[in-house]
C-alpha cells in the first residue's frame, strides 16, 4: 500500500465500531495519522484537542448526523476538509451537504484504496491553511473554482481588486495549485519600492552597473525561474519601465543592468492591481499593450462589504492565527460580536479585519469575543475607546508630555497627514492629480498614501464624493 510522507491527521467519525477501526487501520497502513470518534460529540471534542487536516465522517449517526456535525465543523473551522460517508440511500443527503461544503462523499461499500485517494486529494496539513482563501460567499466559491481551473495551466493572470483584499493570498493560492507548486514564489510590491531601485531589484544588476553596486545581484525575475513571479500593485509602475517589462515578457529573457548576456525565463506572470485599469489604461498611465499582455485570464476580488458570507470564517481564521502567536487558547466570536462584523463596511478590507482581532484578542483575555472587545462602533475612533480620558485633575501639562511615547508622537504625526490629504482631496472634489500637486507630492505616492489610509478603516472613496 502505498504510503503519504507529508504528515497528515484524519478525524474519523463512525458510530459502527468495525467499520471505525477498519477505516482507521486502513489509514495508519498508508502512514496517516488517524483519530477514532464514535458519535459527533466525541468528534467535537478531538476537533479542539487534536487539530485533524480532515474530517471523515458517517452520515447517519444517532444524535448530531454527519451533517449537522459538518455545519458545526464549518463555524468554527471554515477551511476544513469533510468527507461523508454514507449508504446508497442517502446519496442526495449527502449531495446537498456537499453544497454546504463537503468536499465529497463515499458510499457504502467501498474499496480502502477509494478512501485513501480522497484523503490524499483533499487532506492539507493545517500549516498551510493560511494560505487557502476563505470562499463561503457565492462569489468567492465562484472564484476560487476559475482560479483552480487557471492554475493548472500556464496562462498569466491578472487580479483585480481593492487595497487589502487578499490578492497575493489568490496568487499563492494559484502558484499552490499549478505544476510549478515545487518552484519558487517571489512577491514584488510595485508600490512599496521606490522607482529608483525597481528596475534594479526586478531585472538585477552586475558589479559596478552603478554607484553601489558592489557584487552581481539577481533580480525577481531570476529569483523565480521555474516557479512563479507575483508583480503586485503593478498599475504604480512608472511608463518607462512598462516598456522595459513588456519586452521581457515578449521574449522570455532578462538581462541585468550593466549586464552582456541574456538570461533565459521560465516563469509564470501574476500581477494585481487596486485601480480600474481601463480608465489607468485609458488616461495614458499604463501601456494598453502590457495590460492585454498581462490580462490574459482576469480575476476580480470583491470588496469585503460585498462578500458578508466572508467575514466571519475570515474573523476566525485571524483569531486562531493570533492566538498561537500569542501563545495562548484559541478564542471564539459571539453572535452580537458576528453581527457588528457582518454589519460594517470595512473600507480597509481583511487587512482592517486582521488589525481588529489582533486588537480584540488584546482586550479580551478569556476565550469569548464580544462587539464590546471589537472597537468598530463607529461612534468614537479607535483611540478615542482605548485611550483613557484626561479628568484635568492632578496632571500638569509637564508630566503629560513625558507620558507620551515615541509611538504614540508617530501616530498623532501619521493622522495628522491623513487629516489633510483628506482636507485636500474634498478641496479638489476628488480630483487626485489636482491633490498630488496641491500637496506636492507624485501621484504614485499619493495612491499609495490613499492605499494605506483604507488599510487604516479611512473612508477615502467617501471623501473624494464629498
Amino acid at each position: 500500500m502505498e504510503q503519504i510522507t507529508d504528515s497528515v491527521k484524519v478525524l474519523v467519525v463512525e458510530d459502527d465500531k468495525s467499520l471505525r477501526e477498519a477505516m482507521c487501520d486502513t489509514l495508519q497502513l498508508a502512514g496517516i495519522e488517524s483519530y477514532p470518534a464514535a458519535h459527533a460529540a466525541q468528534a467535537i471534542e478531538l476537533l479542539q484537542t487534536t487539530a485533524p487536516d480532515m474530517v471523515v465522517s458517517d452520515v447517519n449517526m444517532p444524535g448530531m448526523d454527519g451533517v449537522e456535525l459538518l455545519k458545526h465543523s464549518r463555524r468554527q473551522h471554515p477551511n476544513l476538509p469533510f468527507l461523508l460517508v454514507t449508504a446508497f440511500g442517502t446519496i442526495s443527503k449527502s449531495v446537498e451537504a456537499m453544497r454546504s461544503g463537503a468536499v465529497d462523499y463515499l458510499v457504502k461499500p467501498f474499496e480502502p484504496d477509494v478512501l485513501l485517494d480522497l484523503v490524499k486529494k483533499h487532506a492539507q496539513p493545517m500549516t498551510a491553511a493560511g494560505d487557502q482563501p476563505v470562499a463561503e460567499a457565492a462569489s468567492s466559491k465562484h472564484l476560487l473554482q476559475l482560479a483552480g481551473r487557471v492554475a493548472v495551466t500556464d496562462a498569466t493572470v491578472f487580479v483585480s481588486g481593492e487595497s487589502g483584499t487578499g490578492k497575493e493570498v489568490l496568487a499563492r493560492y494559484i502558484h499552490n495549485n499549478s505544476p510549478r507548486a515545487s518552484g519558487p514564489f517571489v512577491a514584488l510590491n510595485c508600490a512599496a519600492i521606490p522607482e529608483t531601485m525597481l528596475e534594479s531589484i526586478l531585472f538585477g544588476h552586475e558589479k559596478g552597473a552603478f554607484t553601489g553596486a558592489h557584487q552581481s545581484v539577481a533580480g525577481k525575475f531570476e529569483q523565480a525561474n521555474g516557479g512563479t513571479l507575483l508583480l503586485d500593485e503593478i498599475s504604480e509602475m512608472e511608463l518607462s519601465l512598462q516598456a522595459k517589462l513588456l519586452r521581457v515578457l515578449q521574449e522570455r529573457e532578462v538581462e541585468r543592468i550593466g549586464g552582456k548576456k541574456m538570461i533565459a525565463l521560465d516563469v509564470r506572470i501574476i500581477a494585481t492591481s487596486n485601480r480600474n485599469m481601463q480608465q489607468t489604461v485609458a488616461a495614458g498611465e499604463f501601456r494598453e499593450d502590457l495590460f492585454y499582455r498581462l490580462n490574459v485570464f482576469p480575476l476580480h476580488w470583491l470588496p469585503l462589504r460585498e462578500r458578508v458570507a466572508d467575514i466571519v470564517p475570515l474573523a476566525q481564521r485571524l483569531l486562531d492565527a493570533h492566538s498561537i502567536k500569542m501563545g495562548r487558547a484559541s478564542a471564539h466570536l459571539d453572535d452580537g460580536a458576528r453581527q457588528v462584523l457582518c454589519n460594517y463596511a470595512w473600507p480597509g478590507n481583511i487587512r482592517e479585519l486582521d488589525n481588529v482581532m489582533q486588537r480584540a484578542l488584546i482586550l479580551q483575555p478569556g476565550s469569548l469575543i464580544g462587539s464590546s472587545d471589537l472597537c468598530i462602533d463607529g461612534e468614537a475612533s479607535v483611540v478615542e475607546q482605548l485611550m483613557p480620558q484626561n479628568t484635568g485633575h492632578g496632571v500638569s501639562p509637564h508630566e503629560s508630555v513625558s507620558q507620551e511615547s515615541a509611538a504614540g508622537l508617530g501616530q498623532d504625526l501619521k493622522n495628522h497627514e491623513f487629516q489633510v490629504i483628506l482636507d485636500t482631496l474634498k478641496d479638489q472634489r476628488g480630483n487626485r492629480t489636482f491633490t498630488a500637486k496641491k500637496l506636492g507630492i507624485s501621484a504614485r505616492t499619493l495612491r499609495y498614501k490613499l492605499a494605506k489610509m483604507r488599510d487604516h478603516g479611512i473612508n477615502v472613496d467617501g471623501a473624494q464624493l464629498a
